[in-house]
């Protein structure tokens, strides 16, 4: 859903799968831009992602980005030693067709480590329950760019509406930030249901101009 003063319309679906595969699970994210916003900013992307079923520790990520005239990819292989982690960094980009060189650079780091994939399975297994208003839990993210600091911060439990029905919630912010604290990007907003499914219902995110709201269809 794109919203911008009195617009709030559909701009684009995504489809989740996950599959089991013995001790690992495989996931991937498909998005793209509705017809109407192709012709203003078309967007195609593709998340995949291998990890642990337990803890959802993450093994491979790559995320296939065609936004606009610019395309990026990006892949993550992750390596363990004990409680220390490191991330084989490729990123290949085009801008306005044009290829820019190769980007490879080893991310490392220390305890638990996401990717922007495996960071919402992650969240889902987080004791909200027993949490407070305010508690956090920080971990480190590897992209194919840069490491940053994640932290999920429990906003309390809330009621979302969608199409109809009534869901009661945790509410989750996403914050990302680098070096020194500073923010690295816009807060992330995300609704999950307070059930044993932990199903995600809603989030939101802002644009440059405007907002992205994600919603369930049932």
């Amino acid at each position: 859903m794109y919203k911008w003063g009195m617009i709030n319309k559909q701009a684009g679906t995504a489809t989740i799968t996950l599959r089991d595969q013995g001790d690992r699970y495989v996931s991937q994210l498909v998005g793209h831009s509705a017809p109407w916003a192709d012709k203003f900013f078309m967007v195609r992307d593709t998340l995949n992602g291998v990890m642990d079923k337990q803890g959802y520790k993450p093994h491979f990520y790559e995320k296939i980005a065609h936004e606009g005239d610019d395309h990026k990819h990006d892949i993550v292989c992750f390596t363990y030693n004990g409680n220390s982690v490191t991330g084989e960094c490729t990123r290949k980009t085009v801008k306005k067709g044009q290829p820019k060189p190769d980007r490879n650079i080893t991310l490392t780091a220390e305890g638990k480590t996401v990717d922007m994939l495996s960071s919402f399975y992650f969240m889902r297994t987080l004791p909200f329950e027993k949490w407070k208003p305010g508690q956090k839990e920080t971990v480190t993210i590897f992209s194919g760019k840069q490491k940053e600091t994640l932290s999920f911060e429990y906003k309390g439990i809330e009621f979302v509406q969608i199409d109809g029905k009534r869901y009661q919630c945790f509410h989750v912010t996403f914050i990302f930030t680098g070096k020194g604290g500073k923010k690295t990007s816009d807060n992330m907003d995300a609704w999950i249901t307070t059930g044993s499914q932990r199903t995600p219902v809603q989030l939101e995110g802002k644009l440059p101009v405007g907002k992205v709201k994600c919603e369930i269809i049932n």
